[in-house]
């Protein structure tokens, strides 16, 4: 069974970075598509940034310019740049893949933003 474990949260301020990662157990897991999404208290669930297996990727119109998201070469890690960190930005983080048809996720790590 595959799991996805981030890691890379924490507390930081207003205009700061963060780098987040995530990492898929067993050492063959290749994904289709990795995605980050986030959660703030009460709030809706909501994809903030995808690559696919090639390379593509996409970002929210939050993310876009502040936030980039890559790949390592074995597919199994993704990571999440975070820059120009806004309080806004503070949310639970989750990794997302598909592999075939099976969906995993990660158990989320806490990004706070704040003074």
């Amino acid at each position: 069974q595959v799991q996805l474990v981030e890691s890379g949260g924490g507390l930081v301020q207003p205009g700061g970075s963060l780098r987040l990662s995530c990492t898929a157990s067993g050492s063959n897991f290749s994904f289709d598509v990795m995605r980050w999404y986030r959660q703030a208290p009460g709030a809706k669930r909501e994809l903030v940034a995808l690559i696919t297996s090639d390379g593509s990727t996409k970002y929210s119109a939050s993310a876009k310019g502040r936030f980039a998201i890559t790949s390592g070469t074995a597919k199994n890690t993704v990571y999440l740049q975070m820059n120009s960190l806004r309080p806004e930005d503070t949310a639970v983080y989750y990794c997302n893949s598909n592999k075939g048809l099976a969906l995993y996720w990660g158990q989320g790590t806490q990004v706070t933003v704040s003074s």
